[in-house]
């Protein structure tokens, strides 16, 4: 009986160390993604920003003055 239940503590505890070392290695994919995100929406914010400059540009050339005001 004691053989049973040791084993079966034995196997208990395996398990959790298995499930202990997924958590972990899920909890540095967890976090580096999270990096790439940050990095991702920065780039996404620069880029809108360039393209919110780009679009005033071209607005602004396409505006003439009436002739009056030449």
């Amino acid at each position: 009986m004691n053989d049973e239940i040791s084993a079966r503590f034995e196997k208990m505890e395996a398990n959790i160390a298995h499930l202990e070392h997924q958590v972990e290695q899920l909890n540095g994919v967890i976090i580096a993604q999270g990096k790439l995100l940050e990095r991702v929406k920065k780039e996404v914010s620069r880029q809108s920003s360039a393209m919110e400059s780009i679009e005033l540009e071209r607005i602004k050339s396409n505006i003439t003055k009436p002739p009056h005001y030449q």
